[in-house]
Formats: structure tokens, sequence, C-alpha cells
């Protein structure tokens, strides 16, 4: 299981390819807040609740200064059909390696309905404009995370 990140540590550098293959780098974003979410699987309903709440708030957070990237295991194809199918104007990268998951400490034993599994932690960070860990939420909820981290962050919406 990999070490979760904390406020302070260096975010780990990615490029991985984004709903129409071109890549997309955590780099592109120097200079910017970045908030890095992962999810388990697109066109799931926790999935897709959480997406939507973050197009619905892209407009305020980009005015906050913040840039926002979507982290699943999904292929660019589904990430795509993700983004026609609900509207998604979020920038969304597929990590079907699982590699930038683990280095965030995303990926790993975690309890659904009672059981240990394996799989996606539904996690955020945020990473301010010189690549550091600003904020790091682990085991977060889909349902009302985007208000709540709006709050944490003092955003007004």
């Amino acid at each position: 299981m990999s070490e979760r990140l904390k406020p302070g540590d260096t975010a780990p550098a990615f490029t991985l390819p984004d709903a129409d293959g071109n890549e997309v780098s955590l780099a592109d974003h120097a200079g910017r807040k970045t908030i890095v979410y992962f999810y388990p699987a697109a066109l799931t309903p926790g999935c897709t609740k959480q997406a939507c709440d973050f197009t619905d708030n892209l407009d305020v957070l980009a005015a906050a200064g913040y840039d926002v990237i979507g982290v699943s295991p999904d292929k660019p194809e589904k990430l795509a059909k993700f983004r026609e199918k609900e509207s998604l104007k979020v920038t969304l990268v597929g990590d079907p390696s699982k590699a930038v998951l683990e280095e965030y400490g995303a990926f790993g034993e975690k309890k659904m309905y009672g059981k240990t599994v394996t799989g996606v932690i539904r996690s955020t960070i945020v990473v301010d404009e010189k690549g550091k860990v600003e904020h790091a939420w682990y085991n977060v909820r889909a349902t009302g995370h985007v208000a709540k981290l709006l709050k944490d962050l003092k955003i007004e919406s």
C-alpha cells in the first residue's frame, strides 16, 4: 500500500492521457493551484455526481485560481463517453496502470460494504503553485465533497 501524501510533500509529477488522448501534465499547471481528485470509475453514480459537482463549480474554482483534474483508472475512450454523456467540463485523465493513483496514495485497501477490498480510494489533493501538497483528503464522499472543498478552501460560491 502506498504512502498517503501530507501537506508540504512534493506532489508527484505525472503526464496522463485525457479523454481525447492528449497528454496532460501536472507541470502544465505550474503557477496555479491545482485540485487533483481521484475517483474509482467513470459512468458510475457516485463518480458522476462528483464530476458534475466539479463541473458546476468550475467557474468559481477558476476565479479563485484553481485548476481541476480528475484521475481514474479508465481509458481515454471511456472518459470521452463519460464527458459527452454528462456534459462534463472538468479535465479528466486516465491512469490504467494505476501508477499515479499509487504515487498519490489513492489506490489500496479500503472498506466497501463492510468488506476490505483493494481499489481506488476517493481522494482529493490540492497542489500549490510551486508543486507542493497544500491539502490532502482521503476517503472522501462523492456527494457533498465539492461543497465541503469550497468551504475548506474558503471559496465563496
